[in-house]
């Protein structure tokens, strides 16, 4: 029981959060940040932890990369995601060509890439040579997905695209924070 005039000792915001983390109440559910990591000669990679942390509570255990659709860089994401993208696919008109074109480029060109016991991936050769990842990979989390960069792609894509977020700024509403 407090004495009467006594302090009141309460936890901070982040203080809060850390404790729920560690308590297992609040799980990352976003690829975040960025990270860089060597691939060896085999394509073998190892998923950044926080990644892994983010697909640990789905169905399989590990990741599905395919090529982007966007840039040159090899799109992943967890089956939660791709089951998302499939059930978007299949509303479509079976007999229509965007559903065939979708599930070809999306269903069709997707891989499986279950960790090993380091939380390693192999990459497969035809996509990081389709992609133009060598000794090295980077992680670019985008919150449901996440993309793996060649080192200098990489450094140019994410200039353009602060320079492009910097001039479109006013479209992002702020709902409070920084903006």
């Amino acid at each position: 029981m407090r004495k009467r005039g006594a302090p009141v000792l309460r936890k901070s915001r982040n203080e809060k959060r850390s404790f729920e983390q560690s308590a297992g109440v609040v799980k990352q559910v976003l690829f975040l940040s960025t990270f860089e990591k060597q691939i060896d000669k085999k394509g073998r990679v190892s998923v950044p932890p926080t990644f892994r942390a983010v697909l640990a509570a789905q169905s399989f255990n590990g990741i599905i990369v395919y090529p982007s659709f966007v840039h040159d860089c090899i799109e992943a994401c967890g089956m939660d995601r791709m089951e998302k993208l499939y059930a978007h696919i299949n509303d479509l008109d079976p007999f229509s060509q965007e559903r065939d074109a979708f599930a070809t480029a999306i269903l069709g060109s997707a891989v499986q890439l279950p960790f090993d016991s380091e939380g390693r991936v192999v990459l497969p050769p035809s996509l990081l040579e389709q992609c133009g990842v060598g000794e090295a990979g980077v992680f670019v989390g985008k919150g449901d997905t996440f993309e793996i960069w060649s080192p200098e792609a990489h450094v140019k894509h994410a200039s353009a695209a602060r320079d492009l977020a910097k001039k479109q700024r006013l479209t992002l509403k702020s709902t409070g924070g920084a903006a």
